[in-house]
């Protein structure tokens, strides 16, 4: 099972978000920490993954030696990105 850690970055994004969005999203990559790539996609042109919760996108970082998943950014779709 892999460990979840969180960038400053994400901590301050998630705070702005409704209860229930962030709620969904914990939820959501507590469920991925088992087997994270059947659940992911790898961004083009770069190292990083996104998983998709409803409209928003969480970037991630998978280390596969160490079991670590550092969850990086949350976003808007629209946003997220750029």
């Amino acid at each position: 099972m892999y460990t979840l850690a969180y960038t400053d970055q994400f901590l301050k994004q998630i705070r702005k978000l409704d209860k229930n969005t962030q709620k969904r999203i914990i939820s959501t990559l507590e469920r991925i920490r088992v087997r994270p790539y059947p659940h992911v996609k790898k961004l083009v042109g770069s190292p990083y993954f996104r998983l998709r919760v409803g409209d928003y996108r969480v970037i991630l970082d998978i280390k596969e030696n160490k079991l670590i998943i550092y969850v990086i950014e949350v976003g808007h779709r629209r946003d997220v990105y750029q």
